[in-house]
């Protein structure tokens, strides 16, 4: 089993930054790859972005590319997604999410790849 918790959530102004990790225990080194998504009120939980352990590659959805950067550290099993410019679009509740799968670019993006969630947290962007 893997356990996934994030952190950094909050409230910010449009146009400002944020910072969220997600820090990964367990069996962590059975994990392939760990990606961010998110959900607003009355949407479904959709993709924001993922990095694979292994080589680093990063993936981000169409509507955060150029402003969101996740990165990962793993000597501490834990991913970071940097948000700047933040839009009031962006506010939704944040998980967290690793996948022991094989890494695969076309199953990356999808939410029944991975295996593991986090609880998520709170991002609120005010216009």
């Amino acid at each position: 089993q893997v356990q996934l918790g994030e952190s950094g959530g909050g409230l910010v102004q449009a146009g400002g930054s944020l910072r969220l990790s997600c820090a990964a225990s367990g069996r962590t080194f059975s994990t392939s790859a760990m990606g961010w998504f998110r959900q607003a009120p009355g949407k479904e939980r959709e993709f924001v972005s993922a990095v694979k352990w292994s080589g680093g590659s990063t993936y981000y959805s169409d509507s955060v590319k150029g402003r969101f950067t996740i990165s990962r550290d793993n000597a501490k099993n834990t991913v970071y997604l940097q948000m700047n410019s933040l839009k009031p679009e962006d506010t939704g509740v944040y998980y967290c999410a690793a996948s022991g799968k094989i890494a695969v670019t076309g199953v990356i993006r999808r939410t029944g790849w991975y295996d593991y969630w986090g609880q998520g947290t709170q991002v609120t962007v005010s216009s």
